[in-house]
């Protein structure tokens, strides 16, 4: 806590809009389970999904244990068990509940983690009104502390729908977890309306460039997108548009799920344990989306690929995935990149690995991303899942390469 006798500067424009932001964000969370059944909420299909209760009271733990507790004078934790429950991955917070086992947490009930997060959005809105009282350093690690812990909850909004969307898709009934007219499945509908009917290629001459979040830009980003650094590409080309349902389609009537020479060896290894014939929710000539069974558009960007599946592809038509590298600078440059945010994660050729210079943030939430540098693939852009103002043209995404229950497709690249 800062004393009177410490400075007292007005805040920065990083803490300004955090009251309006912070209401806007831990509302729009609890909006997307409006609509579930009480028996939903602990719905766990597979080991590497959650239930809904688990991402709301998840995001609360986080704001609780990295913020209230350390820097709020006086604040008490509501059960320090439920620590054990909703602590994800941080190892220097302490242990936790095995992950496959979250759909067990029948307790607490859906109106205790709702209470909590009542108490814990005061605490923080106490917090945000005390920041111009604190020396101007001080609030502005709060402030951006903050901001990340939001950011982190607009990541959950998104893990929340995939998981909801795996998880009733294994129901026999085929439910419909987010049917209405402003749900995402809706947009989605809106948005593949403007596809572009013509689908060519955009040159890019290539050379010595510079990728990565600037650090003296002040907008946010996680550590993972830092440091701005070089590159060098050779000239390349990449596709103005996604590959298509219709595209998909042709690559498995060809054979696709049959040619081991155009599989990675894990990837083929996979295909033939799991008996993958087509993308994650394909169901005949319909798909199984957050609105139930509904036609698949032959022209919609085919979505919920993995890795090997999205280089598979990209092999059949002759072509590749493009580096992170193509993609942001094709995504930042004059004539910029279509189809690059909103509609759906596009699979890039690069590892997930850390950037030349890059540091964690420090404390635990540095676990938040370097942790995971190892076995996974960066993809860019961002989908219909994910909320509007988080997206970026350095946003690296990551995931396993044989993971598809999120909204992942495919833009291919040559040269």
């Amino acid at each position: 806590m800062g004393s009177s006798a410490e400075p007292r500067l007005r805040p920065t424009p990083l803490h300004e809009g955090l009251h309006r932001r912070l209401h806007a964000v831990r509302q729009r969370t609890e909006a997307l389970i409006a609509a579930l059944e009480p028996e939903d909420l602990c719905l766990q299909g597979m080991a590497d999904a959650s239930p809904p209760k688990w991402h709301l009271g998840h995001t609360t733990w986080f704001f609780e244990a990295f913020l209230l507790e350390p820097h709020l004078t006086g604040w008490r934790v509501e059960d320090r068990r439920w620590g054990y429950l909703f602590n994800s991955y941080y190892d220097a917070v302490g242990e936790r509940h095995p992950r496959p086992d979250r759909g067990l947490l029948t307790r607490p009930p859906i109106a205790a983690v709702l209470a909590w997060r009542r108490r814990v959005d005061a605490g923080l809105a106490t917090l945000l009104h005390d920041l111009p009282h604190r020396p101007q350093a001080e609030a502005d690690a709060l402030a951006a502390l903050v901001e990340l812990g939001l950011q982190h909850e607009q990541q959950h909004q998104e893990l929340l729908l995939m998981d909801l969307l795996d998880g009733f898709s294994r129901n026999p009934l085929e439910p419909a977890a987010d049917p209405g007219p402003q749900g995402a499945e809706a947009q989605w509908t809106r948005l593949i309306g403007h596809v572009p009917a013509t689908r060519g290629w955009t040159s890019h001459p290539g050379g010595l460039v510079s990728i990565g979040h600037d650090l003296d830009d002040p907008g946010f980003h996680f550590d993972n997108e830092a440091p701005r650094h070089r590159v060098w590409l050779e000239p390349f080309e990449l596709a103005d548009a996604l590959v298509s349902n219709a595209a998909y389609a042709a690559f498995i009537a060809d054979g696709g799920y049959s040619r081991p020479e155009l599989w990675m060896s894990e990837g083929w290894a996979l295909v033939q344990a799991r008996r993958w014939q087509a993308p994650r929710y394909w169901r005949g000539e319909a798909e199984f989306t957050l609105a139930g069974l509904r036609p698949r558009p032959a022209e919609a960007p085919v979505r919920h690929l993995s890795w090997f599946e999205a280089d598979a592809y990209a092999r059949w038509a002759g072509a590749r995935l493009p580096s992170e590298a193509e993609w942001e600078l094709a995504a930042t440059s004059s004539a910029g990149l279509a189809m690059a945010f909103g509609l759906l994660w596009q699979w890039t050729a690069s590892p997930y690995r850390p950037y030349p210079g890059f540091e964690p943030t420090p404390g635990a939430v540095g676990e938040y991303n370097g942790k995971f540098m190892t076995s996974q693939f960066v993809l860019r852009g961002s989908s219909f899942l994910t909320p509007a103002d988080h997206c970026r043209s350095t946003y690296r995404n990551f995931f396993p390469p044989a993971s598809r229950w999120m909204a992942a497709g495919l833009r291919l690249a040559r040269g």
